[in-house]
C-alpha cells in the first residue's frame, strides 16, 4: 500500500507540475482572457443578474432552466473543496496557496465561459430525446478529424473515472469524517443514508437533479457564509494581516508550522510550504473547487434552456466567481485570521527534522483546520457542528451533480445502455467509500481532475478564435444581456487542410447513441 501511495504521489506531482497542467491552465486562462477582452470582469454583473434573477430565457430549448443549470454546476463545485480542499491547500502550501486559488478562479472564469459556451452551442439530443453536450461532444464536433475525436474520447474516459474521485470518494469521506467528529455518527450509517438520498434523486434524472439543487444550493451557501461572517467578525482585527500574509506568502513561502519565514530550508521538504508548493497546491485545489477548465460544467450547461450560447456561457462563469472568489475566500480567511493554519502538532525526529504527529496530519487532511477555526471562535461544540452540517450539504450536492457528469461521459463511450448501470455503481460505491481507508484519495482525485482537464484545455486553445469572434458579435448586439431573441450563428468546425486550419460546416451529430 505504501508503494502504491508513493507512485500516486509521484504521478500527482508530475501532473500538477510546472511541466504540465500549471502552465497549460495559466496559458489557456490568459489567452482566453485577452481574446475575450476580460469578459469575466466587464460582464460579471449583467451575468449575475441574468443567472440569479431572470433565471431563464422564455421559449428556449433545453431540459432545465439557466438557474437550475447554475445551481447544478454550483452543487457539483461548491463541495468539500471549499472547506476541506482549502484547508489542505493552506495546511500544506501555507497562506500563499489562497492567492493562487484566486488566480486560478479569475483566469478560470474565462475558461469556464469558453467551455460552457461550446457546451451550449454544440449540444445535441440522445436516443431518448435528452439534451447531451460537453467536451465529449464539442471536441469531436468542432474539431474535425482524429485530433478532435481523440480529445473527446480521452475526456469521456477521464471524466467517467474522475466522477468516482472528485464527485464521490472525497465527498463521502469528508461527510463521514465530519459527522463522526462532530456527532459521533458511525461511518456506515452516514454512508447508507447518503446512498439512499442520492439514489432517490438520481432516479429522476437531470430534471430531478435540477429541481433538488435549485432548492437547497442557495440555502447551503448562505448558511455557510453567515457562519463565516460571524467568525471573521470576531477576528476582525486579524483580517488585514491575513490578507497581507496571503500576498507575501504567495511569492516567498512561509513555515506552515510556526508562520515564521525563517528555517524554510529545513521545512520545505517536510511540509512543502514554499512558493512552488503554494502554487501547486493552490492551483490544484483551486481547480478541484471551481472546476474551471475541466469541462465538467459544460455538460450541465448544455442542458440549460437558453436562447444563445453566449448567454449561457456568461451565466455559467458566475459559478466560478461564487465558488472561488466568495466561498473559498471565506474559508481561507477564516483559517488564516484565526491562526489555526500554523497550529498543527509537530515533533522533532532523532535527526532534528520536524515531523507532523498523527493529530497534526489529521487536522491538515480532513478539513480539521476549518473545524478548529470555528471551534476556537464560536465554541468547541457549536463550531464543529456547523462545519459538519455544511460539509454534508456541500458534499451531498456535489455527489448528485457529479453523478450526472460521469453518467454523460459513460454514455458517450458505451451508449445509452450504460446510463442506469453507471448510476447504480456510482450510488453503491458511496457505502464503500464510507467504510474503507482512503489515504491517497485526494491525490488520485487530483490526478484524474488533471487528466480530465488536459484534452479540454487543448480544445479551448484550438477553438479560442471562434469563441472570441462569436462573443464579440453577440455583445455588440446585446451588451447588457437584456435580449433573448438573438440567433446564434451556424455551427462551424475547424479542420487541417494541407498546412493550414480552415473552418467548415460542423456535423449536426457526432453521437448517435
Amino acid at each position: 500500500m505504501e508503494a502504491f501511495s508513493n507512485i500516486v504521489g509521484v504521478i500527482d506531482s508530475f501532473v500538477w507540475s510546472v511541466w504540465l497542467l500549471i502552465p497549460l491552465l495559466t496559458v489557456t486562462g490568459l489567452v482566453l482572457t485577452i481574446r475575450l477582452r476580460g469578459v469575466q470582469f466587464t460582464k460579471l454583473w449583467p451575468a449575475l443578474k441574468l443567472g440569479l434573477f431572470k433565471r431563464q430565457d422564455p421559449g428556449s430549448a433545453g431540459d432545465i432552466t439557466q438557474f437550475q443549470a447554475l445551481t447544478t454546476a454550483l452543487a457539483a463545485t461548491v463541495g468539500v473543496g471549499n472547506i476541506v480542499g482549502v484547508a489542505t491547500a493552506i495546511g500544506v502550501g501555507g497562506p500563499g496557496a489562497l492567492f493562487w486559488m484566486w488566480v486560478t478562479g479569475l483566469l478560470g472564469m474565462a475558461s469556464k465561459y469558453a467551455e460552457t459556451f461550446l457546451g451550449s452551442k454544440y449540444r445535441e439530443k440522445d436516443s431518448r430525446g435528452e439534451v447531451v453536450g460537453g467536451p465529449q461532444v464539442y471536441l469531436e464536433k468542432a474539431i474535425v478529424g482524429p485530433v478532435g475525436k481523440t480529445l473527446a474520447i480521452l475526456f469521456a474516459v477521464f471524466g467517467a473515472l474522475a466522477a468516482f474521485g472528485i464527485g464521490n470518494g472525497t465527498q463521502v469521506k469528508a461527510m463521514v469524517d465530519n459527522m463522526n467528529s462532530a456527532f459521533h455518527v458511525p461511518a456506515l450509517a452516514t454512508g447508507v443514508i447518503v446512498m439512499i438520498l442520492v439514489g432517490l434523486v438520481l432516479i429522476g434524472g437531470i430534471k430531478a437533479i435540477g429541481r433538488a439543487t435549485a432548492a437547497f444550493v442557495p440555502f447551503m451557501i448562505v448558511v455557510y457564509l453567515l457562519a463565516g461572517i460571524v467568525v471573521l467578525a470576531m477576528n476582525i482585527t486579524a483580517i488585514p494581516d491575513a490578507f497581507a500574509l496571503v500576498f507575501t506568502d504567495a511569492f516567498t513561502g512561509t513555515d506552515a508550522v510556526t508562520g515564521d519565514p525563517s528555517g524554510k530550508e529545513r521545512l520545505m521538504d517536510f511540509l512543502g510550504a514554499t512558493m512552488g508548493v503554494a502554487i501547486q497546491r493552490g492551483m490544484a485545489r483551486g481547480i478541484f473547487s471551481n472546476e474551471s477548465g475541466m469541462g465538467s460544467a459544460a455538460i450541465v450547461a448544455a442542458a440549460a434552456k437558453t436562447s444563445h450560447p453566449v448567454r449561457q456561457g456568461l451565466v455559467a462563469m458566475t459559478q466560478t466567481f461564487i465558488d472561488t472568489i466568495v466561498v473559498v475566500s471565506f474559508t481561507g480567511l477564516v483559517i488564516i485570521s484565526t491562526g489555526v493554519w500554523k497550529a498543527a502538532d509537530v515533533v522533532l525526529k532523532s535527526d532534528g527534522t520536524p515531523e507532523l504527529t498523527d493529530a497534526g496530519k489529521m487536522i491538515r487532511d480532513d478539513g480539521g483546520l476549518t473545524r478548529q477555526a470555528f471551534a476556537d471562535t464560536i465554541g468547541s461544540n457549536f463550531g464543529p457542528a456547523i462545519v459538519a452540517i455544511c460539509v454534508v450539504f456541500f458534499a451531498l450536492s456535489t455527489v448528485i451533480g457529479w453523478s450526472y457528469y460521469g453518467e454523460r461521459c459513460a454514455v458517450r463511450l458505451l451508449g445509452i445502455k450504460a446510463q442506469m448501470p453507471y448510476r447504480v455503481v456510482f450510488t453503491a460505491l458511496i457505502v464503500v467509500w464510507a467504510v474503507v481507508p482512503a489515504a491517497t484519495i485526494w491525490e488520485i482525485a487530483d490526478i484524474l481532475n488533471g487528466l480530465m482537464a488536459l484534452p479540454n484545455l487543448i480544445g479551448l486553445l484550438i477553438l479560442s478564435g471562434m469563441i472570441a469572434r462569436e462573443t464579440k458579435h453577440y455583445l455588440s448586439v446585446d451588451p447588457d444581456l437584456t435580449k433573448n431573441n438573438v440567433k446564434p450563428s451556424a455551427l462551424e468546425a475547424i479542420s487541417l487542410k494541407g498546412r493550414r486550419f480552415v473552418w467548415t460546416p460542423a456535423p449536426e451529430r457526432v453521437s448517435h447513441r
